[in-house]
């Protein structure tokens, strides 16, 4: 039964991701709430996860002619070593405080929605 209950987390956690929202908004807490999985594990299987989906979905930008790359290296490299060193301070952090770390990421992001809503964006 618990295979299943994974399974199900993994997929819901999938779709969301493949829709442009983060998979991990659904994946952590399910892995941290639902199956007891420690802070630090179930946000490092939503990273190692996280690998296929930003494969599949670059080869299919790249397929329909959406990928841009002039500039791209002054995004990469930057984005490459604040993860890294996010990595790094999230290992250092006990469990409770990176539990709560993650929370207020959530709020803040459920915030950023209702306003959206309220005060839509200007196209440009």
């Amino acid at each position: 039964m618990s295979f299943i209950l994974y399974l199900l987390a993994g997929f819901f956690s999938g779709m969301l991701g493949g829709m442009g929202m983060g998979g991990g908004t659904i994946l952590i807490p399910a892995l941290t709430i639902l199956f007891g999985v420690e802070q630090h594990i179930a946000q490092a299987t939503n990273l190692i996860a996280f690998l296929p989906m930003a494969a599949f979905s670059l080869r299919v930008h790249k397929d329909k002619g959406n990928l841009k790359t002039q500039g791209v290296w002054w995004i990469v490299v930057p984005a490459v070593l604040t993860s890294v060193a996010g990595g790094l301070a999230a290992s250092l952090l006990p469990a409770a405080v990176l539990r709560k770390l993650f929370g207020a990421f959530l709020v803040f992001l459920a915030l950023k929605g209702v306003l959206s809503l309220k005060f839509p964006a200007k196209k440009l």
